[in-house]
């Protein structure tokens, strides 16, 4: 982003700072915001993560199925991992380890919705602004962070230098759907592992105050103006314009995007790349009373044979070397940082991608995109996912897969059923409903709350 410079785009972006509205009323009813957990960080592996490549191994299944790597003991007796999982092998017993998730589609654009939002699609072929909202916005939706200086939901959806496609933009679920463009979350690209990371919503150049504030203010309203193109979603954003101008100048809200002011030590633990720096901006933010951050996995790979978890093929290797490696030094180092903070028994992590992978190497299947000789196409019937804090019990295994990581054997949980139970401990009842665009009641979610994860 341009630093020290408003040029007509940025003009633009400044108008369409979203989620700053003043106050509403509770979509849903009877919700009181007093669960245990007050905020959450979705860690989103794009891509869906192999189940048998990474948390729940099958080292007895033939070798087609079970694939090249060995595993590694656990922090809980009989359970294995993944050799390239070391750290999450040791903080097995702080977590829960869900292997059971489950669902039936294997599309990368809509699955996440089923994730994001406890839905399935209504209509696969509808526009980002028909979703059924996701959890940030709800949340920001009922109230949740307001007082803050920050926006109360924010996507992290960092560029790489890698030439891969931004697949994750097209993503279901992400933002506010039909609640509408003033509860979307801001959805921040930059890379935080850069020199000169900088956020141009929130960080206004060192000669933006004053007058000069206030005259970039009224560019940006004689723009909208001057411009042939009205809306309902324009009309929202200029009503919480004023406010938007307020957050740039906000100096404690341009703090909480300064990593400077971390030490060096804890900065090199989380992983001085971007996803490492990712999850650490995302502990600043909750830190600064940001109550939901999605950080997405960035775009790197190579384009069309193995980009973001999507390992059609090179699945090992990129495994062993790009994935696994990163996103376990800085799981692990939020769960540690937020523990000697004193900030896990209130903050949710969720580690989990939208789907799996095929049982067999190589396997191609149905509504995939097929699979190299060292590859696994899209599975959905079985994946695993690790949920953390926010009063979720430690050191559980919940359900079981069969003996090629193909099937639940045990306990299913669907995305509506870990939804219900992330809002539950958020404070929000699952049994309750929201208001569409039209008044309608419709229920915030259509799973069950599983409360043999909870302590």
């Amino acid at each position: 982003m341009r630093h020290g410079l408003f040029d007509r785009r940025s003009a633009l972006r400044l108008g369409a700072l979203p989620l700053l509205a003043p106050g509403v009323p509770t979509t849903v009813h009877g919700a009181k915001l007093d669960g245990p957990a007050k905020a959450c960080i979705f860690i989103f592996l794009w891509g869906g993560p192999a189940q048998q490549d990474t948390l729940d191994p099958k080292p007895e299944a033939p070798v087609e199925y079970r694939g090249e790597f060995s595993t590694i003991q656990t922090a809980l007796p009989s359970v294995r991992v993944c050799e390239h999982l070391p750290g999450i092998a040791r903080r097995l017993d702080k977590v829960c380890l869900i292997r059971s998730m489950t669902h039936d589609d294997v599309n990368h654009t809509t699955a996440p919705h089923l994730l994001l939002t406890g839905h399935p699609m209504a209509n696969l072929g509808q526009p980002l602004r028909d979703d059924f909202p996701g959890m940030s916005s709800v949340l920001a939706r009922m109230g949740r962070g307001k007082g803050t200086d920050l926006p109360p939901a924010i996507n992290l959806m960092p560029h790489s230098p890698d030439k891969a496609p931004r697949f994750v933009e097209s993503t279901h679920g992400q933002g506010a759907g039909w609640l509408g463009p003033v509860w979307q979350p801001m959805r921040i690209e930059s890379d935080p592992s850069s020199s000169d990371y900088t956020i141009g919503e929130i960080t206004p150049a060192a000669d933006l105050a004053g007058n000069r504030m206030a005259e970039r203010a009224g560019l940006v309203n004689g723009l909208e103006a001057s411009s042939p193109f009205t809306s309902a979603d324009s009309s929202a954003q200029a009503r919480h314009r004023e406010q938007g101008f307020r957050l740039l100048a906000n100096r404690k809200a341009a703090a909480a995007f300064d990593l400077s002011r971390e030490p060096l030590a804890l900065r090199e633990r989380y992983g001085m790349n971007i996803h490492g720096q990712s999850v650490l901006q995302a502990r600043r933010l909750v830190e600064a009373g940001v109550p939901v951050v999605t950080v997405y996995w960035q775009n790197d790979g190579i384009t069309n044979v193995s980009v973001y978890w999507d390992t059609h093929q090179r699945n090992f290797i990129d495994l062993k070397t790009r994935l696994c490696p990163p996103a376990d030094k800085a799981f692990c180092a939020l769960l540690d940082d937020l523990e000697d903070r004193g900030m896990l028994d209130e903050t949710l992590i969720v580690w989990s991608g939208e789907m799996g992978r095929t049982p067999r190497v190589g396997q191609s299947v149905p509504g995939g995109a097929g699979a190299g000789r060292d590859g696994r196409d899209h599975w959905a019937k079985v994946f695993s996912s690790i949920v953390a804090g926010g009063g979720f019990r430690r050191g559980v295994v919940h359900g079981s897969s069969d003996r090629y990581a193909a099937e639940p054997s045990t306990s299913p949980v669907r995305p509506a059923d870990l939804v219900a139970t992330l809002y539950h401990r958020l404070g929000v009842p699952a049994s309750g409903h929201i208001h569409d665009r039209l008044g309608r009641e419709i229920p915030l979610v259509r799973g069950e709350v599983i409360h043999s994860l909870l302590a």
